[in-house]
């Protein structure tokens, strides 16, 4: 994952948990909503890249060192 994509995801969550934050305050169910989509979606891209770098860094010797 570049830098480029983790600010990318980054910025996704933090927008995600600020629209839940103002549907929760204002009573708007359809923006809270949205915004917990954007932060599991965010997470979830997260965790994808995580399991993308640590198939990459895996040599296949992990026990014979």
């Amino acid at each position: 994952m570049s830098i480029f994509e983790k600010v990318k995801v980054k910025a996704q969550e933090l927008l995600g948990r600020a629209e839940q934050v103002y549907g929760e305050s204002h009573g708007d169910a359809a923006a809270s909503v949205a915004g917990e989509a954007n932060v599991l979606e965010a997470e979830a891209e997260e965790e994808e890249f995580e399991r993308e770098e640590r198939r990459r860094d895996d040599d296949g010797l992990a026990g014979t060192r």
